[in-house]
């Protein structure tokens, strides 16, 4: 049973003072201050298993019931038609996991598959695979593959062949610090096995994605898209490597292109999309907006295989659909912890001057919510610290996919937001970060940085080793 928290009124603000200048791109000056609450008024004071698990603190009692909802169907399992629970029959044919959830553990952060000897020992759930083929799609988009289609699928119901299996192989990345330190990093590479309708086109492109955590994305979709296209003038009129753009995407929700916002290239505009887009291409659940079964024509059992639909409709009705996205848009960050910590506060000051502020916005002011029918006017006007530019960066060749997405390319990828990253742990136990969690802990995270973020990374490589714990430990107090 999901526990409700609020913020009093009267609760003392915990603060602590920004020494540091301004950084470019930022959005507080020295001397301002900075509080706790990560998402403003919507912030939840949590933290444990269930932190990622609440609604906005602010949340009105008559939405509540809204969040319980999209709550129970987030997490439920789906299951194969034609089957009695019409409700949530559907399943697949092709499918990844069998509920939002599934992904999403405790609406947190998933990871990839336990490496033994070098080798992937189980298939993946949590960490999906783009595939597409080079040329210009549809709205500017990608060319799918042409028998597999935008995403291999490694499970599938009775009757139907799952599409292939996925193999990670992992080598070894030694360096070491000016200081004399030395690390070891793990570079995965990726290939598929058993593919079930034969060869993939011969240029196929491969684009790991791990699922993130899923809160605070109405606040971010609140965000007004002159504030991200701020951060991009301002870049591009700084001197220094650090140049963000914006993607451009066509949104399904809105019939047009917008800002993106979501996903690891800011492919997806809304959270609408992204809710669609996923229950069709992860779990096989078709909606208004993709009602369509994702089977290629090379897949005559996926074609033929019974679907959940009734009548032709979609087999996710728009109204269960829209209370799945206002669940998500509701989700509370947790409030920042250890705030007056000597050394968070420390590691603060060397966050702003390795410049991963620029990158790392940390502050804005939400506006109006795009869609107020899948969203609470609660998270309109709130002072959010999220730490993201939502703009796309190249990363360097370390972590390039070289497959594009829009208008972002093979090198390129969006900042993600840092709040909450100090509970992953707590929520998922594991602290596998970037695009596909390759990075155990932000440590290695810092160091698989390149492109536009080497500047960045060889400052923190420079600090001492206790100047490094400080900045680590102040990101993980976000």
């Amino acid at each position: 049973m999901i526990r409700y928290l609020s913020v009093k009124k009267n609760r003392k603000l915990i603060v602590f003072a920004l020494t540091a200048t301004l950084v470019a791109g930022a959005s507080w000056a020295a001397g301002e201050s900075m509080t706790a609450r990560s998402a403003g008024d919507a912030t939840v004071f949590a933290d444990g298993r269930n932190a990622f698990s609440f609604p906005a603190a602010n949340l009105p009692d008559e939405e509540r019931t809204r969040f319980a909802i999209g709550n129970s169907f987030f997490k439920r399992n789906w299951v194969q038609a034609p089957a009695s629970t019409t409700a949530r029959d559907g399943l697949g044919p092709h499918f990844i996991a069998r509920s939002c959830g599934g992904c999403h553990v405790q609406d947190g952060r998933g990871k990839p598959p336990e490496i033994l000897n070098r080798l992937n020992s189980e298939q993946p759930v949590d960490l999906l695979f783009r595939i597409s083929i080079p040329g210009v799609g549809d709205h500017h988009g990608v060319v799918a593959e042409p028998t597999y289609g935008d995403q291999l699928n490694n499970a599938a119901v009775d009757g139907v062949k799952p599409e292939g299996k996925i193999r990670i192989e992992t080598t070894e990345v030694r360096g070491q610090y000016p200081d004399g330190t030395p690390y070891v990093l793990q570079k995965p590479s990726y290939s598929f096995t058993e593919l079930a309708y034969g060869p993939m086109h011969p240029k196929v492109m491969v684009s790991p994605r791990i699922a993130p955590q899923v809160i605070g994305l109405g606040l971010l979709e609140a965000i007004e898209e002159k504030d991200v296209l701020a951060n991009a003038r301002q870049q591009a009129e700084q001197a220094g490597p650090i140049k963000g753009v914006p993607n451009r995407v066509w949104d399904a929700y809105a019939k047009k292109e917008m800002l993106g916002r979501f996903g690891w290239k800011a492919n997806v505009a809304s959270l609408a999309h992204q809710t669609g887009g996923a229950f069709l291409g992860d779990i096989g659940i078709t909606s208004s907006l993709f009602p369509v079964e994702n089977c290629t024509p090379s897949q005559k059992d996926c074609l033929q295989a019974p679907n959940g639909s009734d009548n032709g409709e979609p087999e996710l009705s728009d109204k269960l659909f829209n209370e799945i996205v206002f669940y998500q848009a509701v989700l509370a960050p947790p409030a920042r912890r250890n705030v007056n910590d000597v050394q968070v506060l420390k590691g603060q000051k060397l966050f702003e001057q390795a410049q991963c502020a620029v990158c790392h916005r940390p502050a804005y002011t939400t506006g109006k919510v795009p869609f107020p029918a899948l969203s609470s006017k609660a998270l309109e006007g709130q002072e959010i610290w999220p730490y993201t530019d939502l703009l796309l960066h190249d990363m360097g060749d370390g972590l390039a996919d070289n497959r594009p997405d829009f208008h972002a390319n093979g090198r390129q990828w969006k900042t993600p937001p840092l709040w909450g990253i100090g509970l992953i742990p707590d929520v998922n136990n594991h602290m596998r970060l970037l695009h596909d969690g390759r990075a155990n802990g932000v440590e290695e995270a810092i160091l698989w940085h390149g492109g536009e973020a080497e500047l960045s990374k060889n400052r923190f490589m420079k600090f001492s080793a206790e100047d490094r714990a400080a900045l680590i430990r102040f990101v993980e107090s976000l």
